[in-house]
């Protein structure tokens, strides 16, 4: 059981949340979009929001500023989510601005304030869960797209009800979090997602 819940944690990393968003909605979105415009909207993010982090993270443990991908330590955390924070602001400038995907520029604007609002929280010295911020603003955005096209997903968002509920009992499992700190990613996940859908539903 140890193994399966650490392994949870590790496969559902938040660096792999936001992709899972975008390729989610390029298979469910009845919009049309040529092919290589998916594939390099994809690709940009897959470098942008998984390698680029990864190697940030491999400089940053090799000059000392963390210890684990897991950033147990509020101080660990800062510096990591101000860079990610920036990284989400490119992306929204650049890769997916409001005149191209609405839908995924305000889903990307929604991880931007969840993010701030973590980074925030480290400083004042509070630990946010960032593995239930990133499944429950997915899973919000999930919710807000099958209300959206008129989709049944009801599939998907069971599957992500049960990996929401997996994550929060692996981070307690293996003792990376109290119940207020999971509450508090959740709240800081969902939150910004469900406001900025009024901006685009």
């Amino acid at each position: 059981m140890n193994a399966i819940l650490r392994s949870i944690s590790f496969i559902f990393h938040p660096i792999i949340m936001p992709l899972v968003g975008v390729i989610f909605y390029f298979t469910k979105s009845p919009r049309y979009l040529p092919l290589d415009i998916i594939q390099a909207k994809v690709v940009s993010l897959f470098i942008l929001t998984i390698l680029l982090p990864i190697l940030i993270y491999m400089l940053l443990k090799s000059v000392g500023k963390t210890s684990s991908i897991y950033l147990q330590t509020t101080n660990e955390r800062i510096i990591p989510l101000f860079i990610n924070a920036i990284i989400v602001l490119l992306i929204i400038l650049k890769v997916l601005p409001s005149n191209e995907i609405i839908e995924l520029y305000f889903f990307f604007l929604g991880i931007l304030v969840s993010t701030l609002s973590c980074f925030i929280l480290a400083i004042m010295q509070i630990k946010a869960s960032i593995h239930m911020m990133a499944v429950s603003g997915v899973f919000m955005f999930f919710l807000a797209l099958s209300i959206h096209f008129s989709i049944n997903i009801n599939g998907s968002l069971a599957f992500m009800a049960l990996l929401t509920g997996a994550i929060a009992t692996s981070r307690l499992h293996l003792q990376a979090h109290s119940v207020p700190e999971l509450v508090i990613g959740l709240f800081i996940g969902f939150i910004p997602q469900l406001i900025l859908i009024n901006y685009w539903m």
